[in-house]
């Protein structure tokens, strides 16, 4: 197997470490190697590959940084392990603002994805998720003059209602695309004063939530992300434009 894939890296015209490393991958990922195994030495791959030791090296620099190995605490010895959400986040975040997808195919995805969260939250939700939600449905009415704290808040309340789905696919795919999604609409609001339409939608999303309502819940997310459209376009932004990155408030 590792001799094959090196056979591939040649005929592909590639550095000999993206064998070993679609090797090791291909490993991880049909279970062959689990989350927690402890990889082999270094020397012992580089003998199983039939390559020096720093090509072995480079591969596990590659597979480090995607996030399938990493050393604990700072040791030697390498262990499988599952990519975080932040580095995931951050790399289809990078894709999707490099390959300059417009604000208009994020808010479509978002539009797809956070209805299918409010619905499965209104059958998951406990109450001190509830509890959180209301507080944060209260700091943003009293928020209104602070647009960076509106940003956030919104930010936070759409984020406890995907944790609250207990759905982690739908979580995975949502994370990057809100980075970019929410933080632009600081926006809409230094130009209209949405705060008020803000609060009434989220407080019809948390009596549905509240009710376990997941109908209700969903309907109510839907007209809150086409509002959100809206909005964008009465504060004359181009839909159209490439999305840009922006710190999060």
């Amino acid at each position: 197997m590792a001799q094959s894939d090196l056979a591939t890296a040649s005929l592909r015209n590639e550095p000999a470490y993206r064998g070993i490393v679609r090797s090791i991958e291909s490993k991880i990922m049909s279970g062959q190697w689990s989350v927690g195994n402890r990889l082999p030495a270094e020397l012992a791959m580089a003998a199983d590959f039939g390559v020096h030791r720093s090509t072995v090296r480079e591969a596990i620099r590659v597979l480090e940084q995607n996030g399938l190995v990493r050393r604990h605490d700072g040791g030697k010895l390498l262990y499988v392990t599952a990519p975080r959400e932040a580095d995931i986040s951050s790399k289809i975040t990078a894709a999707i603002v490099l390959h300059e997808i417009s604000f208009f195919e994020l808010w479509e995805s978002m539009r797809c994805l956070e209805p299918m969260l409010a619905e499965c939250a209104a059958k998951r939700i406990d109450d001190d998720t509830l509890d959180v939600l209301q507080a944060n449905v209260e700091k943003t009415r009293a928020a209104f003059e602070d647009k960076q704290s509106l940003v956030q808040l919104d930010i936070e309340f759409h984020q406890t209602i995907a944790h609250a789905s207990r759905n982690r696919a739908l979580q995975l795919s949502r994370q990057p695309i809100g980075e970019l999604f929410y933080p632009a609409f600081l926006n809409v609001f230094s130009r209209l004063n949405a705060g008020e339409r803000l609060v009434f939608a989220h407080e019809k999303i948390l009596l549905a939530l509240r009710t376990r309502n997941a109908v209700e819940a969903r309907v109510w997310m839907d007209k809150h992300i086409v509002d959100f459209r809206r909005g964008y376009e009465l504060a004359n932004l181009d839909i159209d434009a490439p999305v840009c990155w922006s710190k999060q408030p």
